[in-house]
Formats: structure tokens, sequence, C-alpha cells
């Protein structure tokens, strides 16, 4: 049983470095694609939204657009670990 828990294991962190997941804001202004593991795989920043005049919301749609990859990648995982578990709910897991 630890064998089958320890390969279920490998199995979900070689899925969550693969996975990929894309979220914007501001219209598509700023762009994040993140994989599983929550790490940002690239950042795609729309020239127009570059302004030294508002930085702030240029800062306030990076977060934006990290939080909804953070979401999505959260919603990604607890979907592939319900088909894993057969539907079986884990209390604290995602």
């Amino acid at each position: 049983m630890m064998k089958q828990a320890q390969q279920m294991q490998e199995k979900m962190q070689k899925q969550m470095a693969e996975m990929r997941v894309e979220a914007s804001a501001g219209g598509g202004m700023v762009t994040v694609v993140m994989n599983g593991a929550k790490q940002i795989q690239s950042l795609k920043i729309d020239p127009e939204a570059v302004s030294k005049e508002d930085v702030e919301m240029l800062q306030d749609l990076i977060l934006a657009a990290i939080n909804d990859a953070h979401r999505k990648a959260d919603e990604e995982m607890s979907q592939q670990m319900g088909g894993m578990m057969g539907g079986l709910k884990i209390p604290g897991m995602f």
C-alpha cells in the first residue's frame, strides 16, 4: 500500500510539473502562465499597460493575473485528484 501511495505521489508531482494554466487581467493586458506546482512559467505585459503615471494599476493587474492562475491551478489539481481517488474527498486537500 505504501508503494502505491508513493507511486501516486510521484505521478501527481509529474502531472503538476507538466500542467499549464493561463490567466489574464485587464482584458489581456497582463497574462500569466503557471504550472501545477504554482511556478510562473511566463509573464506577458502588453506595452500599452506600462505607464510611468500609473505603476499601481500595472502592479494590480499583475497580482490579479497571478492570483487567477493560482486559483485555476488549484481547480485543475482538484479535478485531477478527484479522478485519481475516485471522487474520495480528503479534508484540507485543495
